[in-house]
């Protein structure tokens, strides 16, 4: 499972990056004679409602996903990880206040608080970010706050308080470490909500802006035309499904690497 995984990630971050190159088609070029066309050899993906090529379409979309997936998870995680370490390391009025705003955003949907604070804000790719980042870091937070709780209980944690050492070097040296496994577990599981999180805006027009290439505005572009051109939706939709089991394979494996419960 994890090699699977691994295969996909690793495959759709070439694509991203590689993508100009392995299909050099201009994403943004119209052939409105020939628009809606079915798969072909000079066009294998067909081509949209415009005439655009979709196969490079779907390559720059790669990119945005990717990018919307790591900016979100390297906020979210690091934000979670400074709160959840100083809730679960000082406890006491600290941690109830930390936790109870953990609490109160956990208690909305997900996606609808960021549907509702990327309406506020905008459509865009940054507010995208930052409205999937606002409600991301609590996941991290919960994680780490429990491991902070059970490091500072070690013998070595405490030796390094009865040594003198202050609560930041005791925090950033001996109780972060602890949880970094289980971060990593969770920020690849994370990469997987991000991204359809991306599509899902983008389908709602809440994110990526055309003419920019999406998945998510790839499909709602598509839905008009389910029966006259499938391919505008398989596609896309087949990308993004694969993308995140991909993500998610590789965080199933990882978990299971990390888990000492774990029978194998």
């Amino acid at each position: 499972m994890i090699r699977a995984g691994t295969l996909i990630v690793i495959l759709a971050i070439v694509a991203a990056l590689a993508g100009p190159f392995l299909w050099p088609d201009d994403p943004s070029a119209q052939e409105l004679a020939r628009r809606l066309e079915a798969p072909s050899l000079a066009h294998p993906l067909g081509l949209d409602e415009l005439g655009r090529d979709i196969l490079a379409r779907l390559l720059r979309g790669a990119r945005v996903s990717l990018l919307v997936g790591i900016a979100v998870v390297s906020v979210s995680s690091t934000a979670g990880m400074l709160f959840g370490s100083i809730a679960g390391y000082f406890g006491g009025r600290v941690d109830d206040v930390i936790s109870r705003v953990i609490d109160i955003l956990m208690a909305f949907p997900g996606i609808l608080l960021a549907i509702a604070l990327v309406a506020v804000l905008g459509p865009s790719l940054v507010n995208v970010v930052i409205a999937l980042s606002i409600i991301g870091w609590v996941g991290y937070a919960r994680l780490v706050r429990g491991q902070a709780l059970r490091a500072r209980e070690f013998e070595f944690v405490q030796a390094a308080r009865a040594s003198g050492a202050g609560a930041a070097r005791i925090v950033i040296r001996h109780v972060l470490p602890t949880a970094i496994p289980a971060v990593v577990v969770q920020a690849t599981l994370g990469m997987a909500g991000a991204i359809i999180a991306e599509a899902a805006l983008s389908f709602l027009g809440l994110g990526v802006q055309p003419p920019t290439p999406s998945w998510g505005t790839m499909l709602d572009a598509g839905r008009a035309h389910l029966f006259d051109a499938p391919h505008l939706t398989i596609f896309p939709g087949l990308a993004i499904a694969t993308l995140v089991l991909g993500f998610n394979f590789l965080g199933d494996g990882l978990r299971d690497r990390v888990d000492p419960k774990t029978v194998r």
